[in-house]
This record gives structure tokens, C-alpha cells and sequence, in this order.
């Protein structure tokens, strides 16, 4: 049975006092498995309100290092960090955000060979990975194992958020049946991304996550686009 410290019960008192949430729900968010593919500039502002809300477990799947150029939307680090690993840095900042949450590190490139056994380590998938391959390969795994996907991309002044695979909802390939090639699709490294558009898009992944686990979510088969130039949102069903 889980309990709460009395330093628990006033971290989260603001969100306790939600009726969507009270403590079945703080219960439920301790109690879950969060894996988050990516601690770049989505999986930042994931991972921190993930951890602010009191999720017990969240993995962190990343082979990357910190670089000067991260620091921009990255928000996790600091100039300290540039040439840790993500993983190791983003848990370290973490850590000293809240202590009771259960980290898991995974230094590594998820592909074909060990998707599966990563991603049945956990309950729900976050993934906000920048390249294709590894998109198609946590998607079609979450559907093989079904797992829900929360998903988030975002380029320039634009973003987007969907869920997949929940509660046998439609999944990447229904959306996109297959991945574009590569070169026909700019990175934000050719054409840049606003730091602030990340953050937006990692909170509302953040949110739906939470929504998910707390059994309240109602936007199945739905994808969300939000363009920061003129701060529109349309919502197309799939």
C-alpha cells in the first residue's frame, strides 16, 4: 500500500486539492512507470514536471552529451554540464528537484534490438526523439507490447502533440502509414527551433501524461497543432 510522508502531502497539496487528482490520484501518479525517450529540448520540460508531480518511476532514455548549443532550450542544464551525459546531468538536476522520485538511466541508442525491453520495463512511453527511425521504432513496439504513446514533435515556430495506442486508439502508422525519407525533411538543426515552442510542447506532453495516468484523458485520435507565429491551434481527427 503506498503512503505519503507529511512532506508529500504538503509538496503536493496544490494538485491533491484538485478533485481530478485527491489522493487516489497522487497515489496513482506515485505508483506509475513513466519512460521518456529523449532529455532534449521537449524531454526537458517533460521530465521536469513529471518529476514535480510526484511520478515513482521515470526512465530516461538518451546517448547524447550536453552541448552549447542545447543551452538555448535544454533547460535542464547549464554550462556546467556541457560534455556530461544527458542522462547523468538531467537526473543529477532532477534528483535535487524532488528526491522521491525513482530514476533510471538508460546511456543508450533505443533501436530495434532492445525497444522491447526497455520500454516493458515501464507503464507509459514519452517520446520526444528528433529523428524518424527511432519515432517508427518506439511506436510500432508500444503497439507490439501495448504500451500508450505520448508523442511530441516540434521545428521553428511549430509543434505538435498526439497520443497513440491508448486503450486501442489508432497509432503512428494509421496517422503517417510510413516514415518520410530523411533528407526530405528539415531538422532543427538546419532550420532552427524557438527554445520556448520545446517547452510548450514538453508541458502539454507533461500534461497529457499525467491526464492519462489519472485516468481523465477524452482526446484519443486526435492531433494537436500549434503554430507560435500567429498562436493558433487546430485539433484534426485520425
Amino acid at each position: 500500500m503506498i503512503k505519503f510522508s507529511k512532506e508529500e502531502l504538503v509538496r503536493y497539496s496544490r494538485q491533491l486539492i484538485l478533485p481530478e487528482v485527491g489522493k487516489n490520484g497522487q497515489t496513482k501518479l506515485k505508483a506509475a512507470k513513466v519512460l521518456v525517450i529523449g532529455a532534449g529540448g521537449i524531454g526537458c520540460p517533460v521530465l521536469q514536471y513529471l518529476c514535480a508531480a510526484g511520478i515513482g518511476t521515470i526512465g530516461i532514455v538518451d546517448f547524447d552529451t550536453v552541448e552549447l548549443h542545447n543551452l538555448h532550450r535544454q533547460i535542464l542544464y547549464t554550462p556546467k554540464d556541457i560534455g556530461k551525459l544527458k542522462t547523468e546531468a538531467a537526473i543529477e538536476r532532477l534528483k535535487a528537484q524532488n528526491q522521491g522520485v525513482d530514476f533510471k538511466s538508460f546511456n543508450c541508442v533505443l533501436n530495434d534490438d532492445n525497444a522491447s525491453e526497455l520500454i516493458n520495463q515501464f507503464d507509459i512511453v514519452v517520446d520526444g526523439c528528433d529523428n524518424f527511425a527511432t519515432r517508427y521504432t518506439v511506436n510500432d513496439t508500444c503497439v507490439a507490447n501495448n504500451k500508450i504513446l505520448v508523442s511530441g514533435s516540434i521545428l521553428k515556430f511549430e509543434g505538435q502533440v498526439v497520443v497513440f495506442n491508448y486503450k486501442g486508439s489508432k497509432n503512428l502508422r494509421d496517422l503517417y502509414p510510413e516514415a518520410p525519407n530523411p533528407e526530405d525533411v528539415p531538422s532543427c538543426s538546419e532550420v532552427g527551433v524557438l527554445g520556448a515552442v520545446t517547452g510548450t510542447i514538453g508541458c502539454m506532453m507533461s500534461a497529457m501524461t499525467i491526464d492519462i495516468l489519472l485516468d481523465q484523458f477524452k482526446n484519443a485520435n486526435m492531433l494537436h497543432l500549434f503554430n507560435f507565429k500567429d498562436y493558433s491551434i487546430q485539433k484534426l481527427s485520425f
